[in-house]
């Protein structure tokens, strides 16, 4: 797990937020957009406090605006979806700009399009602020299923392997007068997908053969982790921002 292996999300830096161990705020980021799902689509005031959450976030990390809302159009196709309800939709219509529009819908659009958002954005923060490995070993400091975390270490450790193996392949293959851009090539690139998924099959299995003659137990080193966990005062740093989040979700329940 060599530090090159990090991530297009991540953007490096000395923040507070950079600081926190990955686990609190895997931990917050989960807790912060439970408490969004939670909220009543009806309580916009609720909305309006957990996107100020974000910003300060943002703001702590040092992640600007427009990078943040490059990255969150990911989920333009919710956003059309949302957009679309409204038309869509059933029940008691009303009237806006001169279009006839479902309330239900109306309201449906809404919820998708904010709570979505939202947790897109919390996401976002947590992968500019956190490299790929230190939010594998989170999972792992959280108990995550030992069969997830090692897939997904070894899937981050062996990707630019493949990458790299699929290159050679299509340079070879144009190299002897293949052009996968017309259609009726289409078979071989088939094969070439194929072929390229039998090497990573045997060569996964001659690493993890290896892997096991030199001790290999199912769980990665002590030595892989780093430093030890989060403290309890840095538990409590990162708490402030899924606990205010719950405070909302519970005054929105109530007052709604």
């Amino acid at each position: 797990m060599g530090a090159g292996h990090a991530h297009v999300l991540y953007r490096a830096g000395d923040t507070p937020v950079h600081r926190l161990p990955p686990e609190v705020k895997i931990a917050a980021m989960v807790l912060f957009t439970l408490a969004v799902v939670a909220t009543p689509r009806e309580a916009f005031w609720a909305f309006g406090g957990y996107a100020l959450l974000v910003a300060v976030v943002a703001a702590l990390a040092r992640v600007g605006a427009r990078w943040l809302l490059l990255r969150a159009m990911i989920e333009l196709p919710f956003v059309l979806f949302a957009f679309a309800l409204p038309f869509l939709g059933a029940g008691e219509r009303v009237g806006l700009a001169g279009l006839q529009l479902s309330v239900d819908g109306l309201y449906g659009g809404w919820n998708i399009l904010a709570k979505g958002t939202l947790g897109v954005l919390a996401s976002l923060l947590l992968a500019a602020t956190t490299t790929t490995r230190d939010l594998i070993l989170g999972l792992d400091r959280l108990r995550c299923p030992q069969v997830l975390t090692q897939i997904a270490t070894f899937m981050l450790r062996y990707l630019d392997v493949l990458v790299a193996e699929a290159r050679r392949m299509r340079v070879a293959r144009l190299s002897r007068g293949d052009d996968p851009r017309f259609l009726w090539q289409l078979r071989g690139f088939a094969a070439g997908v194929g072929a390229l998924f039998l090497r990573a099959f045997e060569r996964g299995e001659r690493v993890y053969l290896a892997m096991l003659s030199r001790g290999y137990t199912g769980r990665m080193p002590v030595v892989w982790q780093g430093a030890g966990a989060a403290t309890a005062g840095q538990w409590a740093v990162a708490a402030v921002v899924p606990v205010v989040a719950v405070a909302i979700a519970a005054a929105a329940l109530v007052l709604t």
